[in-house]
């Protein structure tokens, strides 16, 4: 943890020595602003005009669906600027929800598409593909959460999360995380299918809602300047469009790993709800009101899914 921790600061200190950040920085805040955002309208045009050239208008929206849904979690945060803490009852009550929304879009517009699939690729046998490409999902989390330093969700409420270290380590984990979930969110729109990456989008948005502030107020309780904390919860989710990406270009030029894919990426989430979202919602006795709010966030996406489709 150290050494990426020295790896970062080192990158950041090189990044403050350019001369063109330092000529950047030097101007005044209205240009300053204005230059950075012109420089990323231009990366922007140059990363989407490439993707729509090599491939086709579908991967340039599903790759923005995947920006759209990392960002979320940058809006989840932002309850850090006027409160420092939350309610027990109602984070879990968002975790909930959260999870019912995800194993809804996880059955709905992964399994369910990746089976019928796999059907047409290699007629009855799209359930053991699917089924296969589940259990690679989840070893591969599996590995990850074992070879990558982190803290698990439920460190979030606990009061010994009391260092930088121990918060350094919680994003680590929600980074981890938030790959394989725009990972999935590009393998569905590189299906074909707009409605279901449409709505798997949707899904993860909202799931990143209580991962933003999860982030967020712990670093704000350490006396964080609040919209740096916002900051870096935002970024926790940008490394979905990385995923988004790889998931709709892989499964755009290898059409036939797609029910694989599908299923990778409906393990990876899995894995990700049972080990890290449902735990948390279920200690400390406060399993009653998450469970209810599960259902309750299963349900709108069932609906929401229905209505699309």
């Amino acid at each position: 943890m150290q050494n990426i921790q020295a790896k970062l600061e080192e990158y950041y200190l090189r990044l403050q020595a350019h001369p063109r950040y330092l000529k950047i920085m030097t101007l005044p805040t209205l240009q300053r602003w204005g230059a950075l955002a012109g420089l990323f309208l231009l990366s922007q045009v140059v990363v989407f005009g490439s993707l729509y050239l090599i491939f086709d208008g579908v991967v340039v929206i599903g790759f923005m669906a995947s920006i759209l849904a990392g960002l979320a979690t940058g809006v989840g945060a932002l309850p850090a600027l006027f409160f420092k803490d939350i309610s027990e009852r109602l984070f879990n009550s968002m975790l909930g929800a959260a999870a019912g929304v995800m194993l809804a879009a996880t059955a709905f517009s992964l399994l369910v598409p990746g089976i019928d699939f796999g059907d047409q690729i290699w007629p009855g046998k799209g359930l053991w593909i699917v089924a296969a490409g589940m259990l690679l999902g989840a070893v591969f989390l599996h590995f990850a959460d074992e070879r990558l330093p982190h803290l698990h969700f439920d460190a979030v409420s606990d009061e010994s999360l009391n260092s930088l270290q121990k918060i350094s380590l919680f994003i680590i984990a929600i980074t981890i995380h938030n790959f394989p979930e725009g990972m999935s969110v590009g393998v569905s729109f590189g299906s074909g299918n707009m409605n279901n990456g449409l709505v798997l989008a949707i899904a993860i948005a909202l799931q990143n809602l209580p991962e933003g502030l999860a982030v967020a107020l712990p670093l704000v309780g350490l006396g964080y300047n609040k919209w740096k904390a916002v900051g870096i919860a935002t970024a926790t989710g940008l490394v979905e469009p990385v995923g988004g990406l790889l998931g709709i270009t892989m499964v755009t030029v290898f059409s036939s790993i797609l029910p694989i894919a599908m299923g990778f990426a409906a393990g990876a989430m899995l894995f990700v709800i049972s080990e890290e979202i449902i735990p948390e919602t279920h200690a400390k006795g406060r399993s009653r009101i998450a469970t209810f709010s599960l259902m309750v966030g299963f349900i709108i996406m069932m609906m929401l899914d229905k209505i699309l489709s």
